[in-house]
């Protein structure tokens, strides 16, 4: 659970090859004790076979190829298999190695699932039993049968508490060790976030004086020449730059006081296709709501009448000053990788499902790729039309108010983004 499956699994042959050589040694010892008698023929045949299932095994795995739960357990079963047949040829269940047969379970409690684990002390139990069940006869003379299954009890106690106390403290400290992942990987993510927001207002601080100084000498310029259009149009533009200023020094305040609001998700919708209507009059946006199945234009939402809006209270959503924005920033990717391949539609969509508010945006662009799906959102990326830091600063935003950006591929092309928000309870 530590480690990588590749990992655990050279772990276990590692650990075999080692008890191979103990095997050996321990053998060859006793070969050349006139105190025991062994049937060393089965046995140097066994480990013979374990030598060469060992071997296989580690040149099947030696480039650490993909190793599932599965081939673990295999490792961990034949182990099981081998030590059983040492142990039928080697006095059974007397053999005072029995109790190694507790080493799988223990290996198994921290490398597999629930269910394997039970298999394999399951297996492990009914090897000891067959052990117990093969010894002779002659050997239950006087108490030593009561004393056999007095150790076969110990042995399924101690299987039983190897399996469920080792398993459930590995399962325990592997989910503490995967919070504390997610908890740094959450920490870099803020910290990353910071520096753009602090590399932001000092680009900002430094942007208000010389639109304050161009706004000057554009109204000097406006007094000699009046009727100038490129002159009008210059003051325009400047005004909505002190505006844009303005805005965010408000929003640095709102952030600071943590500020929410209940949200129409109908004024969201229209505060979006307004912006696009303003900044992208040669783009076509489509919406599909959920109050009606076939599309509606620009146009036809601003035909919804005052009595409707009164008769029914419209949903909402919590939100700060940051959910427009990141939204926003999630229309311009869209209509960027549109106006790249050449098209100029984008489709909204807007779906009351199960006290949620999901708002979708697809463009007709060229999509995402496996590697930019991967990416999106978590950390900033690289994008020939800006894809990346917006999506990062986006998700960063939404995730604090509790939604959820999912991004994926249209069937039919192009990319479509998905947010899911939670519906104020009042308007749930």
């Amino acid at each position: 659970m530590f480690l990588k499956r590749e990992s655990q699994l050279h772990t276990i042959i590692e650990l075999r090859a080692a008890a191979i050589v103990i095997q050996v040694l321990l053998i060859l010892f006793v070969y050349f004790s006139p105190h025991y008698q062994l049937h060393f023929l089965p046995l140097f045949t066994i480990i013979a076979f374990e030598t060469l299932f060992t071997l296989c095994s580690y040149l099947a795995y030696r480039k650490e190829k993909a190793a599932g739960q599965y081939a673990v357990f295999a490792q961990i079963f034949s182990d099981i298999l081998f030590l059983s047949l040492l142990l039928y040829f080697s006095g059974g269940a007397t053999n005072a190695f029995v109790s190694l047969l507790l080493i799988p379970i223990a290996i198994a409690a921290v490398t597999l699932t629930p269910v394997m684990l039970v298999i394999t002390t399951l297996s492990a139990i009914l090897s000891y039993s067959v052990l117990l069940w093969l010894l002779p006869m002659n050997m239950m003379h006087g108490n030593m049968e009561g004393h056999f299954i007095a150790m076969w009890i110990n042995f399924l106690f101690s299987s039983i508490v190897v399996a469920f106390v080792v398993g459930n403290m590995a399962r325990a400290i592997n989910k503490r060790e995967l919070a504390i992942a997610a908890f740094r990987e959450e920490q870099l993510k803020q910290e990353k976030i910071i520096s753009l927001g602090v590399a932001s207002a000092q680009v900002t601080h430094q942007l208000a004086t010389p639109i304050a100084t161009v706004q000057l000498l554009a109204d000097e310029l406006s007094e000699d020449y009046p009727e100038d259009k490129a002159l009008g149009e210059m003051q325009q533009q400047l005004t909505r730059c002190q505006q844009n200023l303005q805005a965010f020094r408000q929003l640095a305040l709102d952030l600071k006081e943590q500020t929410t609001q209940q949200m129409a998700c109908q004024d969201i919708i229209a505060e979006i296709q307004q912006h696009i209507g303003i900044n992208y009059p040669d783009i076509h946006s489509v919406l599909v709501s959920d109050e009606e199945s076939n599309e509606k234009s620009d146009e036809e939402l601003d035909e919804t009448t005052d009595d409707e809006s009164a008769n029914t209270q419209p949903p909402a959503v919590i939100a700060d000053v940051t959910l427009l924005p990141a939204i926003l920033n999630l229309v311009n990717n869209g209509v960027r990788a549109t106006k790249a391949n050449n098209s100029n539609a984008i489709e909204l969509q807007s779906l009351y499902k199960k006290g949620l508010w999901q708002f979708s945006i697809r463009d007709f662009g060229a999509g995402f790729t496996l590697s930019k799906l991967a990416e999106l959102g978590v950390e900033p990326v690289s994008s020939e039309q800006g894809l990346g830091m917006a999506v990062f600063l986006s998700h960063a935003s939404l995730e604090r108010l509790g939604a959820k950006l999912e991004l994926t591929n249209h069937i039919d092309g192009g990319a479509l983004v998905t947010l899911s928000l939670p519906l104020a309870k009042s308007a749930a």
